[in-house]
């Protein structure tokens, strides 16, 4: 009894929280008063409105800022899973910006996961490319790449800092890519990848693995993705499958 209470207290307190922002008009990055005088605005304790508002930064609607305070986050950018589109296009085509870094492109042997997920025999050239990705000035994913270095090898003149590596492939190498195959999980950020994110070591990320194909099934890239979990988040449409 006293946990379905304290849960009720905490998704009160959420809904108080996310009615002030909408009834006083806090656009993202505004910031909402501190935990103490929300306290006493609403009279929860301070340990249930801590609890609510963290579920709000788990679910992207609050950001933290260390030493500064809680603020209203941007929306998050929303993937569908069974759309084959780049980063580049979602991005824009939510009216946002997007840049990015390269960290490392280079040359390097096919290893045994290369291998299996590109077709290639052990040793081939791999062309392995780690960028971070920003949307509106925010470091929000690390994407690698590893593509064929033999077929491709005038990929590692293109600064794909400045340059699409998709519209590269399909531009320069005539490729038309048709379906891939993506699996999501979650994974909790190193003090690596923290630093590089701007988030705090041990928030939970998802982690992205997958192929895409070309036309007549040959895999052309093999990718890893660290995403940060409270900038975007992925959908999938459900249909009803009719058996018999």
């Amino acid at each position: 009894m006293i946990e379905k209470n304290g849960n009720r207290s905490r998704d009160e307190a959420i809904e108080k929280i996310e009615y002030y922002i909408i009834e006083n008009k806090l656009a993202p990055h505004s910031k909402i008063p501190s935990e103490r005088d929300l306290c006493d605005m609403w009279n929860f304790n301070r340990s249930t409105l801590r609890s609510a508002i963290q579920r709000l930064v788990v679910e992207g609607k609050l950001y933290q800022k260390k030493g500064s305070g809680t603020y209203v986050a941007k929306p998050k950018l929303i993937r569908n899973l069974q759309e084959l589109r780049s980063l580049s296009r979602e991005v824009m085509d939510n009216g946002q910006s997007i840049e990015s870094k390269v960290l490392s492109a280079e040359i390097i042997e096919s290893n045994k996961q290369t291998t299996k997920k590109l077709h290639l025999p052990l040793g081939h050239s791999v062309y392995a490319l780690t960028r971070i990705r920003y949307i509106d000035d925010d470091p929000v994913t690390i994407e690698s790449s590893f593509i064929d270095g033999e077929r491709f090898k005038e990929l590692k003149i293109h600064d794909f800092s400045k340059e699409s590596l998709y519209a590269v492939l399909e531009e320069q190498y005539n490729i038309e890519i048709m379906k891939g195959e993506e699996r999501v999980g979650i994974a909790y950020a190193t003090e690596y990848e923290a630093e590089l994110l701007n988030i705090e070591p041990g928030q939970a990320v998802f982690y992205l693995t997958g192929v895409v194909y070309e036309e007549d099934g040959s895999p052309i890239e093999y990718f890893k993705s660290i995403v940060r979990s409270d900038k975007i988040r992925f959908s999938s449409i459900l249909t009803k499958r009719e058996d018999g």
